[in-house]
């Protein structure tokens, strides 16, 4: 029997004041000794097709990497997720990767793609729904670090989870640990969680994925800096920043920041934030792991290590792990 993809407006960011949160978050970090912006603000529209145009630059391997990895394992990962699995997928974004299991995969219950941009969500989900038409498609429009439920009228069948991109290491260490276990909670008991992880490597590599020639991660960095001025009616001279990357490796992790050119003052929100020059805002951290340190990361959340799928490089690496 064919099912018609579901789509289902569950009640996303704007339940929370999605405007006030992110001003909130705003001034919040612009007061810190050192200024931050979470990054999961770059991730509106504008944001989610610039981080498509990064994973297509050369420098950017982990994309292309982990494809690899789906092309060459594919139906090895998509044998760890239980039949007529409900297979939820955090942070989606593009659709590209999951096509990669589900191809190898007919029998599941439904796909559910969870993601902060609503307008890009609901396109490639529709997109998906021409490709995949027996498959049951409801998208959550929600921000996955925060509580969220699944939508109601999925199977009774298991939960899978599904979170490619080396997102875990945007987040600090034990950050981290909470996430993975808050995916736990969402995904239930004994849920198995497929999940991309990039591994350490030599720095001149992952300094030039993280600033590429044609400056496109740039133009991601300091769209932070647009949206602060289009949707918080910031005033900020977007040509006074410039974007900088570099692997750290003490902290084994890649910093991101916008850097002010001069000493300057921006206004939001009646309120005056100054800048000296040479000062920076910290937008993202993307840590690096062995596969040792992060299935011990994995153990701290409540999750047990199946598998583990690498390049023949050894870059990337793709787990799948099991609720305890």
């Amino acid at each position: 029997m064919t099912i018609n993809p579901v789509f289902t407006d569950a009640t996303p960011i704007a339940a929370i004041d999605a405007e006030r949160q992110f001003l909130d978050d705003v001034l919040a970090g612009l007061s810190a000794p050192q200024k931050f912006l979470s990054a999961k603000y770059f991730y509106d529209a504008v944001g989610s097709d610039l981080f498509e145009a990064i994973t297509r630059q050369p420098e950017y391997y982990p994309t292309r990497t982990e494809l690899g990895i789906l092309d060459a394992q594919g139906a090895a990962i998509a044998a760890t997720l239980p039949d007529r699995a409900n297979l939820v997928e955090l942070g989606s974004g593009s659709t590209v990767k999951v096509r990669r299991l589900m191809v190898h995969r007919p029998d599941l219950a439904a796909y559910v793609p969870v993601d902060v941009s609503e307008s890009f969500l609901r396109s490639e989900a529709e997109a998906l729904a021409r490709d995949f038409p027996n498959l049951t498609i409801t998208p959550v429009a929600a921000d996955f670090t925060r509580a969220f439920t699944l939508p109601a009228g999925l199977s009774d069948g298991p939960v899978a989870g599904f979170f490619p991109g080396s997102t875990i290491g945007n987040f600090e260490p034990p950050q981290a640990t909470r996430l993975l276990a808050h995916f736990g909670r969402v995904l239930g008991a004994g849920a198995t969680l497929i999940i991309g992880v990039d591994l350490v490597k030599e720095k001149a590599v992952l300094d030039a994925a993280y600033d590429d020639a044609a400056g496109v991660t740039a133009a991601f960095n300091r769209n932070l800096l647009v949206r602060m001025r289009s949707e918080l009616g910031a005033e900020v001279d977007l040509d006074a920043f410039a974007h900088r990357a570099f692997f750290n490796p003490e902290a084994s992790r890649i910093e991101m920041h916008l850097v002010s050119l001069k000493a300057q003052t921006i206004r939001i929100a009646d309120r005056d934030i100054a800048f000296a020059e040479g000062e920076t805002i910290h937008t993202e951290n993307s840590y690096k792991y062995t596969v040792e340190r992060f299935r011990a990361l994995a153990a701290e959340a409540g999750w047990r290590a199946e598998a583990v799928w690498t390049d023949p490089g050894r870059l990337f690496s793709i787990h799948a792990l099991r609720r305890s």
